[in-house]
Order: C-alpha cells, then structure tokens, then sequence
C-alpha cells in the first residue's frame, strides 16, 4: 500500500474543483493531462505519487515539495511534467546516501 496523504498533512489549504472530483486522478506516468496544481483532489494523488517513488513519508519532505509546486513549479504544464519536477525535486533537496 503506498503513501496516503490526507488534507490536514499539507501545509498550504486548496480549493476544491468538485466538477472534476470524480475524474480520473494521476496513478503513474504516462498521464499528459494538465495538472492543476490549485485543487486539492489533484494535489493529492500527485504528492502521493513523488512520495510513493521516493518511498518517504517524512512530513519535512511533503512540505518540501508543496513549496516547490506552489512557487517555482511552472503553470500549464502536464501531469507527467509535474511528476518528473517534483521526483527531481526531491532528489535534490533529499538526496538518498
């Protein structure tokens, strides 16, 4: 079972987009949908999916990520963009020994 996320883990609060709550959410590359880093029902699975690859649950790192996706991650990219962003990221930021 990977890395569950719930809203009260995240430290910045998004809106929800309940007209796409039941469309279908990032599980894993290829996906060339755009993400829309402003709804929550998206924020999720996206973070879900980076911390999952990097097999991290360290609140640190959530947090991390969150203000790479809020203030550097570019607008209008796809969600496989997104994904390859905040895996680099991580990387960078948390380097594995």
């Amino acid at each position: 079972m990977g890395i569950k996320i719930n809203p009260s883990d995240l430290f910045y609060r998004y809106p929800k987009n309940h007209a796409n709550k039941h469309s279908p959410k990032f599980c894993g590359k290829p996906d060339s949908r755009p993400f829309d880093a402003e709804d929550l029902f998206e924020v999720i699975p996206m973070l879900e999916a980076v911390m999952d690859v990097y097999g991290c649950r360290d609140g640190n790192v959530l947090n991390e990520l969150e203000e790479v996706m809020v203030r550097w991650m570019p607008k209008g990219i796809s969600r496989d963009q997104a994904f390859d962003i905040l895996v680099e990221s991580i990387r960078e930021l948390f380097p594995k020994d």
